[in-house]
């Protein structure tokens, strides 16, 4: 497994487990399953709403805690309780995240990264980060951090690189997690003919191409399945290397057009919403 050294030292497989749209029972066992076959990075969320069943198919890979990366994050509704983190720790079943974010610009998100901040200098938190924080809010949070961020969660994919994100990014060597990598289910991004082409040399799959193109962007990547068959193939995608040229082809496909665009009305309503969590 390659490895991502972030901006405070600490090292983050490049390869995980996502969990997102996963129900419990599903997610318990994706990542029991990937763990026994070499993830160790699981990335879930308070909003997924499976958080417990997380905790549980790590405890059941038979894994040690202190091997596995677990990252997740804190919903709007709870950036101003002062026990989301205590609350976090005790749904996951650990005493401490990897990574700890805030999952919105919502609500009153600099409470909320205080919180993380807090963490972090506690220890419940070995590093924190931002997703969905993109242009003027990435802007204001940078004159207002005390603590510079270890991570971004964002959409990410060939047809989406982040390219202006990417300038903020490399000044405080804050790396990208990437959501959608393989286009959220648009056939059109795994369908590109260079994927094919490389797919064939490589003796790989089309997504397996597009998997190894964040890798070597510097990305971390967290596609999720409840598909055991896919998930091994998810982490088999460091046997190869695409070349310069390769990626600069890939790079050619570049449209600056993202699959989810948010709204400012979006953001108010994930402020208000509530997840309910799992009770066991």
């Amino acid at each position: 497994m390659e490895n991502i050294r972030l901006n405070n030292g600490i090292e983050c497989p490049a390869v995980g487990i996502g969990t997102f749209m996963l129900s419990p029972s599903d997610a318990q066992n994706s990542v029991r399953e990937a763990l026994k076959m070499g993830y160790r990075l699981v990335d879930t969320a308070a909003a997924y709403v499976n958080e417990r069943a997380v905790g549980r198919g790590i405890k059941e890979s038979g894994v040690n805690r202190e091997e596995v990366f677990l990252s997740t994050k804190l919903w709007p509704s709870e950036y101003e309780n002062e026990n989301a983190v205590d609350e976090t720790l005790e749904r996951l079943g650990v005493d401490y995240v990897d990574l700890l974010y805030i999952h919105q610009p919502a609500g009153n998100w600099l409470a909320g990264y205080r919180m993380l901040e807090k963490a972090y200098r506690e220890g419940k938190a070995k590093s924190i980060g931002i997703s969905n924080f993109e242009g003027k809010y990435i802007e204001e949070l940078e004159t207002k951090w005390e603590i510079i961020p270890q991570f971004i969660q964002v959409e990410a994919h060939p047809y989406f690189t982040q390219t202006e994100l990417r300038k903020t990014l490399d000044k405080y060597g804050i790396k990208l997690m990437s959501w959608y990598p393989l286009g959220h289910g648009d056939k059109s991004l795994i369908n590109e003919p260079v994927f094919a082409k490389l797919a064939e040399k490589y003796g790989k799959s089309s997504a397996q191409i597009i998997l190894r193109w964040h890798t070597q962007m510097g990305f971390a990547v967290i596609p999720g399945s409840r598909n055991v068959d896919h998930i091994r193939d998810n982490l088999n995608i460091m046997d190869f290397t695409l070349t310069d040229e390769e990626m600069g082809e890939i790079a050619k496909l570049d449209k600056g057009v993202r699959y989810y665009n948010r709204t400012d009305s979006q953001l108010v309503q994930f402020a208000a919403w509530q997840p309910s969590y799992e009770k066991a």
